[in-house]
């Protein structure tokens, strides 16, 4: 048995253990991360910033399944079902051709699973439904740069992505994307059914989302949040923006207001992107990689919306601001 062999079965009996260090094994470069330990920050804002991946190249995801109290508009709770203990779950980042192990493990007191749109492997094998205190482990190699969908696919699939059950995965091109960014972050697209509160939490409503009546629309698990807390850039500064749109049901139409994106790869399609192009759909399951430029002296210093410009569901939460610079915050604007 290999000594990464070894580590993996020791990060899957470990319920609530630390981030282990990048260690040597066979492989130059190991890396192997606990969300159980390493939650994303929801506050004041769930943070979209995204990070470079590591220079690893044999990685190790272990991702809890837990039932936690989530907020999905200021003031409104409810029971989230999550992966990582947050919705979204937390961004995974590897590169093409990387080898990926992960350990699922049901922490929560029902039958759960998880599904990776990146991955090309059986799904009656690696994305089957384990019990509560039971796990799973499974590997593959992502083949194909993009940003993808990761999310419970255990019956009624929609019930449980209504209830937080997805994170995104981001597959880098084995040799980088195409030109430099300054700034990367993920914004996640999803709906809330929630109907009356009841002791404090707001239920859900299954009837709502069978007919795709959203209560919101949110990015990255609560509505509205980026508007009191910006995402901030400097002027000059070169953007990429991974979305994802986790549905379960709707979908969306990003936009940036006051900006042109000069390049958006569609799940990743590094040889066709479309160019200068103001408003791309995403479908429910899908992902897109945008990039746009604050030049200086061009785009400046300001505040810019980012939207789905399906106002309907803007109207419902699915709207914040970029900073660029620090200038007041101007007013929402109306369309």
């Amino acid at each position: 048995m290999s000594r990464t062999t070894l580590l993996v079965l020791a990060v899957a009996g470990v319920a609530g253990g630390a981030v282990l260090a990048t260690v040597t094994t066979r492989t130059p470069r190991t890396e192997v991360v606990d969300f159980g330990a390493r939650r994303t920050a929801t506050t004041p804002a769930f943070d979209a910033r995204v990070q470079p991946a590591s220079a690893a190249n044999e990685r190790t995801f272990r991702i809890p399944i837990t039932h936690d109290t989530i907020e999905i508009a200021d003031g409104t709770k409810y029971e989230g079902w999550t992966f990582g203990g947050t919705v979204p779950g937390p961004v995974i980042r590897v590169r093409q051709g990387d080898h990926v192990k992960v350990v699922l493990v049901n922490q929560s007191p029902m039958g759960h699973s998880i599904d990776f749109h990146a991955a090309r492997i059986p799904m009656n094998q690696a994305f089957r439904t384990i019990n509560p205190g039971d796990s799973i482990m499974f590997e593959f190699e992502p083949r194909d740069p993009g940003v993808y969908m990761v999310h419970c696919g255990t019956p009624p699939v929609l019930m449980h992505i209504m209830q937080g059950m997805y994170l995104p995965i981001i597959v880098d091109p084995r040799d980088g994307w195409p030109g430099h960014a300054d700034k990367e972050f993920v914004v996640v697209q999803s709906e809330f059914y929630a109907g009356e509160a009841q002791h404090g939490m707001a239920a859900m409503d299954f009837d709502a989302a069978m007919h795709a009546n959203a209560s919101y629309v949110v990015f990255n698990g609560r509505a509205n949040q980026y508007k009191e807390n910006p995402l901030q850039v400097d002027e000059g500064d070169r953007v990429r923006i991974f979305v994802v749109n986790a549905g379960p049901s709707l979908r969306s139409d990003f936009h940036v207001v006051g900006a042109i994106f000069d390049r958006v790869y569609v799940d990743g399609n590094l040889d066709r992107p479309l160019q200068g192009v103001q408003t791309v759909t995403v479908p429910a399951g899908g992902g897109a990689v945008f990039e746009t430029s604050f030049e200086r002296g061009l785009s400046g210093t300001g505040v810019y919306a980012f939207v789905t410009h399906s106002f309907a569901d803007a109207s419902k939460g699915a709207v914040g601001l970029i900073q660029v610079g620090h200038p007041q915050l101007a007013s929402m604007p109306s369309h």
